[in-house]
C-alpha cells in the first residue's frame, strides 16, 4: 500500500522551485519591514544555504569534470572552443557598453570614503601570474580554497590519466558523480528558505539608505548590466542559434540569475547552473567543464564594474579620455575581469589597475574601491546574477548551434523548463 504524502509535501512538489523562491523573497522583505531584529536572526538560514552551496560546489566540479573526461569518447564534440569565444565576446561587449554609458551619462564621486587595508594587483602581469599559479596549486588546497582553475586542472589531468582504467573504476567514478549530484539537488531544494534568510537579514542590517547618495552611479551600473542581459546577450545568442533567443535568455535569468543575485557568489551558483543545464538537456561532457570555467573567466558584470567606476574617477578629477584610451580600457577591463576570481576582493580590487591607465594615484583609486563596497549590496548582487546566468546562456547557445533538437526545451515558456 502506497503511503499518502503530506499535503505540504504535495504542495512543494507541485510548485516550481522559482515560484517557491519568489515566495521566500516576499516573506523576507515583509519580515525585514515588520520585525528587523527577527529578520537578522533569520539570516542564519541564508548563511547556512550559501555555506552549503559553497561547500558542495568544489567537490561537485572536481567529480563531474573528472567523470566527464573519463567517459569522453574519441571524436565526441565538447563545444568548448565556441563557448570560450562567446565568453570572451560577451565580456568585451560588456566593457565596451560600460565605456559608452560612462561617456553618455558621466558620473562623479565624493572621494571621502576611507579605503580598507587592501592590496590591489600591480598590473595585468600579476593578475595572469595569479591565474597560472592557481593552475599548479596543491589539489587539496584547491578544493579547500575553492580555487576552480586549480580544481579544473587537476580534474582534467586525473580524468585523462584514468581514461584507460578498468570498467569497475570508471563505474565507481560515475556512481560518485551521481551521489554528489544528489546531494547538490538536496541543497538546492533549500533555496526558498535560504533566500528568505538572505533577503531579510540584508534589508534589516543594511537597508538602502546608504545607496541613495550613489543613485546615479548605481543607475549607470545597473543600466549597463540590464542592457547586456536583455539586449547584447540576446543578440549574441541570436547570431549563434539563428532563432528567437528570449525564451532561453529569460529561462537563464529566472532559474540562475535570481539565485545568484541573492547568494552573491558565482561559486555558490555553480550547482544551480549545472542543475539548469541538466533541465535543458545539455551534454554533461560540455557543461561539467564550461560552467565552473565560466564562473572563473566569464565576467561581464565585473568588466562593467571595473570600467564604470574607473571612468567615474576620471570624470571626478576632470580628466579627458580619447577614443584610443577608451578602447584600451575595454581590453584591460576584459582581461582583468577574467582574472577577477584569482584576486582576493574580486572585481573591486582590479579598479586601481584600470585607474592606472589614466595616471590616477593608488590612494584615490582605493577610495573608489571603498565606494564600490558601499554600493556592493546592489552592485555585487546584479554583477553576480549577470555573470552566472550568462555561463548557462552561452553554454546552451553553443550546444544548440550544434544540435537543433536542444532548442525544443528552451523554446518552452520559462516556467515550464
Amino acid at each position: 500500500m502506497t503511503k499518502q504524502q503530506h499535503p505540504l509535501v504535495r504542495l512543494l512538489n507541485s510548485t516550481s522551485l522559482v515560484s517557491q523562491i519568489l515566495v521566500g523573497l516576499i516573506l523576507g522583505v515583509l519580515l525585514a519591514l515588520l520585525s528587523p531584529e527577527t529578520a537578522k536572526s533569520v539570516g542564519l538560514l541564508g548563511s547556512l544555504f550559501v555555506g552549503g552551496l559553497k561547500a558542495v560546489a568544489p567537490v561537485l566540479v572536481f567529480v563531474l569534470v573528472m567523470a566527464a573526461v573519463v567517459g569522453h569518447k574519441q571524436g565526441q564534440k565538447t563545444n568548448m572552443k565556441p563557448i570560450l569565444l562567446l565568453y570572451l565576446l560577451g565580456t568585451f561587449s560588456a566593457a565596451a557598453v560600460a565605456v559608452a554609458a560612462s561617456f553618455l551619462f558621466p558620473t562623479e564621486l565624493h572621494l571621502s570614503a576611507s579605503s580598507a587595508e587592501l592590496t590591489p594587483p600591480g598590473g595585468i602581469t600579476e593578475v595572469l601570474q595569479t591565474l597560472l599559479f592557481n593552475v599548479v596549486t596543491n589539489p587539496v588546497k584547491a578544493l579547500i580554497d575553492a580555487n576552480y582553475i586549480g580544481i579544473l586542472a587537476w580534474a582534467i589531468a586525473l580524468g585523462i590519466a584514468l581514461r584507460h582504467a578498468s570498467a569497475s573504476t570508471k563505474a565507481v567514478i560515475t556512481d560518485l558523480s551521481h551521489g554528489v549530484t544528489w546531494i547538490v539537488k538536496a541543497v538546492i531544494r533549500c533555496a526558498p528558505l535560504g533566500i528568505l534568510g538572505l533577503v531579510a537579514s540584508t534589508l534589516a542590517e543594511s537597508g538602502f539608505d546608504a545607496l541613495l547618495g550613489y543613485a546615479k552611479l548605481l543607475a549607470v551600473l545597473l543600466g549597463c548590466m540590464l542592457f547586456i542581459a536583455l539586449v547584447v546577450n540576446p543578440l549574441i545568442v541570436f547570431w549563434k542559434i539563428k532563432r528567437n533567443p528570449y525564451p532561453l535568455v529569460l529561462t537563464c535569468l529566472k532559474e540562475s540569475g535570481i539565485t545568484a543575485f541573492f547568494t552573491r557568489s558565482s561559486a555558490a551558483n555553480i550547482p544551480v547552473n549545472m542543475a539548469l543545464c541538466e533541465k535543458l538537456r545539455l551534454p554533461e561532457d560540455t557543461y561539467a567543464v564550461s560552467i565552473p570555467l565560466g564562473a572563473t573567466i566569464n565576467m561581464a558584470g565585473a568588466a562593467i564594474t571595473i570600467t564604470v567606476l574607473s571612468l567615474a574617477a576620471v570624470h571626478t578629477l576632470g580628466m579627458s579620455v580619447d577614443l584610443g584610451t577608451a578602447i584600451l580600457l575595454s581590453v584591460v577591463a576584459t582581461i582583468s575581469a577574467c582574472g577577477a576570481s584569482g584576486v582576493a576582493g574580486g572585481s573591486l580590487l582590479l579598479i586601481p589597475l584600470a585607474c592606472s591607465l589614466f595616471g590616477i594615484s593608488n590612494d584615490i583609486a582605493m577610495q573608489v574601491v571603498a565606494v564600490g563596497f558601499i554600493i556592493g549590496v546592489l552592485q555585487d548582487s546584479a554583477e553576480t546574477a549577470l555573470n552566472s546566468s550568462t555561463d548557462v546562456l552561452f553554454t546552451a547557445a553553443a550546444c544548440m548551434a550544434e544540435d537543433e533538437s536542444l532548442c525544443e526545451a528552451a523554446a518552452r515558456e520559462p516556467s515550464q523548463v
